[in-house]
């Protein structure tokens, strides 16, 4: 009976010790609301960059059960800035990812994201991102504020992120980390009742964008 109620008071303790397994705490969180308009890139002498996985750039994210936490990446995506003036504040960025190319840490949870239950890539393919505004200043230290339109599974939103931006002549490096609620995506699947799913999914940006050729 001891045994027992040591078993019971120890799985408590783990549990109670994996609520607080949230990859997005204490980090930045990316405002969502209504898709914006998106607006042409202002005049001036625009520059066209590239950025992709097969050239340095990485997209990479965190999710968590009550029990662990998970890395994955999507090994797949692509995107261009139109630099005007050598000024992010008045430059675009789009980008498209390959949603079949994310893998994980542990294969059968790689499987099961592609299907219905979370980015049900038979349907959604793509997710694609379209900036509407970048502005100087962000949180955690951030250098700027990337607002623009994702859509992700189906479900388009504009969203909010701070990111560190760095030009130098025909190269823009942006880097990123934020957290990101997958319900505001239509992303619900709650996980084992022992084992509950996250709603925050840390995201982490590393854009090495280059003059194209």
């Amino acid at each position: 009976m001891m045994l027992r109620y040591a078993a019971v008071a120890f799985v408590a303790v783990a549990l109670a010790a994996g609520c607080d397994n949230d990859p997005g705490k204490d980090k930045a969180k990316a405002q969502v609301s209504a898709p914006a308009a998106v607006q042409p890139v202002t005049t001036g002498a625009a520059t066209k960059l590239a950025f992709s996985s097969a050239d340095g750039s990485k997209f990479s994210f965190v999710g968590a059960k009550v029990t662990r936490k998970h890395d994955g990446n999507f090994g797949k995506f692509s995107g261009t800035v139109d630099l005007v003036d050598g000024n992010a504040e008045k430059s675009k960025v789009t980008a498209e990812v390959d949603v079949g190319s994310l893998s994980t840490d542990e294969e059968k949870l790689t499987g099961h994201l592609k299907t219905g239950d979370f980015f049900d890539v038979a349907k959604f393919p793509t997710a694609k991102f379209t900036s509407t505004a970048i502005k100087a200043g962000g949180e955690k230290g951030a250098s700027h504020t990337i607002t623009g339109n994702l859509e992700l599974h189906g479900v388009t939103k504009s969203i909010s992120f701070p990111a560190t931006i760095k030009v130098n002549g025909d190269q823009l490096d942006a880097d990123a980390e934020f957290a990101i609620n997958r319900k505001d995506f239509g992303i619900v699947y709650p996980g084992k009742p022992d084992d509950l799913i996250k709603d925050e999914v840390l995201i982490k940006l590393a854009i090495r964008a280059k003059k194209a050729s």
